[in-house]
């Protein structure tokens, strides 16, 4: 069975940095594109991230371009998106996704939770 599990959120300070994994099972990981995604209570689903099967190329949300980096290790089958300059509209559950530039969340996508506040 296919599973995206995300890890690596925690609660922080606005400017504070933090970096999440999200390892894959169940598919062929390195022939996706692969994406980051986020919800917050009462909104929808926002793209963030997107990166290329080799890595090669990368997109970002205007709202995370330049503080936010993604990045993946398909030797190990993890995406990571590294998070810096943290700001409270940053808050929200992060899901890796499989796909470029999508927003849909998949049912086998385990979240992890970012909160920023003072």
């Amino acid at each position: 069975a296919q599973l995206l599990v995300a890890s690596g959120g925690a609660s922080v300070n606005p400017g504070e940095s933090l970096r999440l994994s999200c390892v894959a099972s169940g598919f062929a990981f390195d022939v996706f594109s692969m994406s980051w995604v986020r919800q917050s209570p009462g909104k929808g689903v926002e793209w963030v991230s997107s990166i290329s099967t080799l890595g090669s190329g990368t997109l970002y949300a205007d709202s995370v371009k330049g503080r936010f980096t993604i990045s993946r290790e398909n030797s190990k089958s993890t995406l990571y998106l590294q998070l810096d300059h943290l700001k409270t509209e940053d808050t929200a559950t992060y899901y890796c996704v499989k796909g470029w530039q999508v927003t849909t969340i998949e049912s086998f996508s385990r979240g992890t939770q970012v909160t920023v506040s003072a």
